[in-house]
């Protein structure tokens, strides 16, 4: 029986029951296997991804969408995957035409590596910011800004989610509930009995990413991170936005140093919405 083409081969929806694939074409493109973030991926946001006819994924992404089931707000593109073997045969272009179709009217966003921002740019995505991936061993584990931060609780929850909405401009309730099952470590700061900012730490391969980060002001930020840093022997990954210069010059005194620059891209809107000045650092680049 003669091999189906590229163009041929269906596009489906993926499950957690493809979580070994995904993580199998992560590797594939040199990248981490990251099983624990593709599972919270596929649990809280919709995979979508071309079989191989001799086993595994050709392509893969995920599209998280946040809002009410009324009316969605914003979806977030991420993990966007070809195989190697397959790469620069139109399966990619394929694949993100396919999710903006699926997508409809609603605005998209995502973070574009320098490889893949040319096909975003073809598609119709413009960049609208940067992030910097930072990593490294925090250095000063004495180091005190007096903002009061301690570990969440449940009773906490409701209002992460009002300032989450509030700060990121959309409501991402599926995905922060998910938070405590999916974080090693969440953290709030507060002050006089108000929740000024939060952030979590969540295990990937033989790090602790940093995120989301939502912060009254850089100095709430640095302190969340700093608590962050005294509860794990891990090193720390985090993507801020380059804005944000005051933190990242401070992060770096810290000993994290920088790795990557991705773009940050939108589809049907000009800009994201939500208030930047206190968005410090999505919860993965692939989700926003």
């Amino acid at each position: 029986m003669p091999t189906p083409s590229l163009a041929a081969l269906p596009i489906r929806r993926l499950t957690l029951r493809d979580l070994t694939a995904c993580a199998d074409l992560s590797e594939d493109r040199g990248w981490p296997r990251e099983e624990h973030k593709w599972g919270f991926l596929l649990t809280a946001g919709n995979g979508f991804g071309i079989d191989d006819p001799q086993g595994g994924l050709i392509a893969a992404c995920v599209v998280t969408e946040y809002g009410s089931s009324e009316r969605l707000d914003l979806g977030a593109i991420g993990m966007v995957l070809v195989a190697e073997r397959h790469s620069r045969q139109g399966v990619g272009r394929r694949l993100m035409r396919h999710v903006l179709s699926v997508m409809g009217t609603t605005p998209l966003t995502l973070h574009a590596t320098p490889n893949g921002r040319p096909l975003y740019e073809e598609l119709g995505f413009k960049a609208t910011g940067r992030t910097e991936m930072l990593t490294g061993r925090f250095t000063a584990g004495d180091w005190d800004s007096g903002v009061p931060t301690r570990a969440a609780t449940a009773e906490d929850l409701p209002a992460i989610l009002r300032l989450d909405e509030e700060v990121f401009g959309a409501d991402r309730t599926p995905l922060i509930t998910r938070l405590p099952a999916f974080a090693d470590q969440l953290r709030v700061a507060e002050e006089e009995g108000r929740i000024t900012g939060y952030t979590a730490a969540w295990p990937n391969m033989d790090t602790q990413v940093v995120g989301p980060l939502i912060a009254q002001e850089a100095e709430t930020a640095k302190a969340l991170i700093a608590s962050l840093a005294a509860h794990t022997d891990r090193p720390l990954r985090t993507d801020i936005d380059v804005r944000h210069k005051e933190l990242l010059a401070w992060a770096k005194a810290q000993g994290l140093a920088s790795v990557a620059f991705n773009s940050v891209m939108v589809y049907g809107i000009t800009d994201l919405p939500g208030d930047w000045t206190r968005r410090f650092a999505p919860l993965t680049v692939a989700a926003g």
